[in-house]
């Protein structure tokens, strides 16, 4: 199974497809979810590989019979991959900057930089934290902290703080619910409902960013021509 068709069958079919990966990699599943979460928070340009919705999945299924995998290890595992993503996005941020982010870029668009902006003018450091929730603001929010300078003892602190609370409540969110007999029967509709609950806010604050007076982007848009 090639990486992209893997990550196109965990956003489609997440279940069964981690049930494939784990019976047919064995231990090596540890090494392939710690690629994709650290993919997920540490390069700007791939916020759309799985995250929450993984996460519980993972978590349920590693509580099943058969896996051969620890949920300890596989906390530790993860945790690390969320820590060390969101600091090379930092790291890459600080060194980038913000003129990465085009109005008519399919990826980096402009748009998504004022998002996390305004999360960060709204919540300050914090949001770090926050953000690690968020589908696609997770993998700008970094990138963000390290363009605006942030400081970086600051930023490790909530990096490590969101990092470890993102991993632990879904992971675990799905290793003590997957046993439930009706989670079991409807798994894929609240894997579903998880996905699609994630992303609420983030259309939310697109939809009051397009019909607000946009003061922020005005602002973020003459930094970008005075640098």
């Amino acid at each position: 199974m090639e990486f992209l068709d893997l990550i196109i069958q965990l956003l489609t079919n997440t279940k069964e497809t981690l049930e494939v990966i784990m019976q047919e990699y064995k231990t090596w599943t540890y090494l392939i979810l710690f690629i994709i979460i650290f993919a997920e928070t540490g390069f700007v340009v791939t916020p759309f590989l799985p995250g929450d919705s993984m996460l519980f999945a993972v978590g349920a299924l590693v509580a099943g019979e058969g896996t051969g995998l620890n949920i300890w290890f596989m906390l530790v595992i993860l945790i690390i991959a969320a820590i060390l993503g969101n600091s090379l996005n930092y790291q890459l941020g600080k060194y980038f900057g913000i003129k990465v982010f085009k109005e008519n870029n399919k990826i980096l668009k402009l748009k998504y930089y004022h998002q996390s902006h305004e999360y960060f003018e709204k919540h300050g450091a914090k949001a770090i934290v926050f953000s690690r929730f968020l589908p696609i603001v997770r993998t700008i929010a970094p990138f963000v902290a390290g363009a605006a300078r942030m400081s970086f003892g600051k930023f490790t602190y909530y990096n490590v703080v969101g990092g470890i609370a993102w991993i632990t409540s879904l992971l675990f969110a799905g290793y003590l619910l997957g046993k439930i007999p009706f989670v079991e029967k409807n798994f894929e509709i609240l894997v579903l409902i998880i996905a699609v609950g994630t992303f609420v806010p983030v259309v939310y604050g697109a939809l009051k960013s397009l019909f607000s007076k946009k003061p922020v982007e005005q602002q973020i848009e003459e930094e970008i021509k005075e640098d």
